[in-house]
């Protein structure tokens, strides 16, 4: 099985899989082809959030500002499975939590390929998706990723971009965080564990009172709350409605929860 993951909308994913399959049958999965647009850290999170739901596969990413620069591409072995892509920090959060410990990277050395078909194609640039993360991801499949070392293009390395999401500072009656990602609903999802909300029933975000609820039906609709969202994380959302705007939040945007309890003379 070869996942595939972009932020390339339509059509360019299917010539990453025409590619692909002229290498292997290996069943191919989408992921997404809609991340926001070379938005390194949003994808690392849903990859991350993603990936270990899928049995053993190779997963090919393609998250790339820095195509057709100096940038390394690499895959990496994550227990039982690969990722491919560019080294730029996308592969790592995923492969950590797939890995359950520590990874193996390997450098792809782009002219040790073999070219794509057909073969009037030329080598592109702007387009390592189709002419360098494709075919690598396929051979790799082929091999199993008990044989990477085996495969003429890898280079194993110790070097690469360690993109690690920030983490919220918690105490008893304080977190301060940030917004990780807003999805496609508008909610609004937070770095701050979601453990925060035990035994609360309102807490201060970003110093205005809101209500805990343990379903978004447990406001009426229209109505903010923090919840706990099935990442683990706490979320500020509205019921049948957009957190983002409700909150005034956008990703990287820095949130403060606090206890009622504690804040008492607000």
């Amino acid at each position: 099985m070869i996942t595939l993951a972009s932020d390339f909308g339509t059509p360019y994913p299917a010539a990453m899989k025409g590619v692909i399959l002229e290498r292997t049958a290996a069943q191919l999965i989408d992921v997404a082809h809609d991340f926001p647009r070379q938005d390194v850290r949003t994808a690392a999170f849903w990859l991350r959030e993603v990936l270990p739901y899928f049995p053993p596969a190779t997963h090919l990413v393609v998250i790339d500002p820095g195509v057709g620069t100096d940038r390394d591409a690499i895959v990496v072995r994550a227990g039982e499975h690969a990722l491919v892509g560019p080294d730029n920090g996308v592969l790592v959060p995923a492969s950590r939590r797939l890995a359950d410990g520590g990874i193996e990277t390997y450098v792809i050395d782009e002219s040790a390929l073999e070219p794509v078909v057909p073969a009037h194609a030329h080598s592109s640039n702007t387009f390592h998706g189709r002419d360098v993360f494709a075919p690598a991801a396929a051979d790799v499949h082929e091999v199993g990723v008990d044989s990477l070392a085996s495969l003429p293009f890898l280079e194993a390395t110790d070097e690469y971009v360690d993109l690690r999401l920030p983490a919220a500072t918690v105490d008893a009656d304080r977190a301060s965080g940030e917004v990780l990602v807003v999805d496609d609903f508008g909610n609004v999802i937070t770095n701050v564990p979601g453990e925060f909300l035990e035994n609360r029933s309102r807490l201060l975000a970003n110093g205005e009172s809101v209500p805990v609820g343990e379903t978004f039906a447990a406001v009426p609709a229209g109505d903010r709350l923090a919840t706990l969202g099935s990442h683990g994380y706490v979320e500020l959302d509205v019921n049948r409605g957009r957190g983002d705007d409700a909150f005034g939040l956008a990703v990287g945007d820095g949130v403060v929860l606090e206890s009622l309890e504690s804040s008492s003379g607000r």
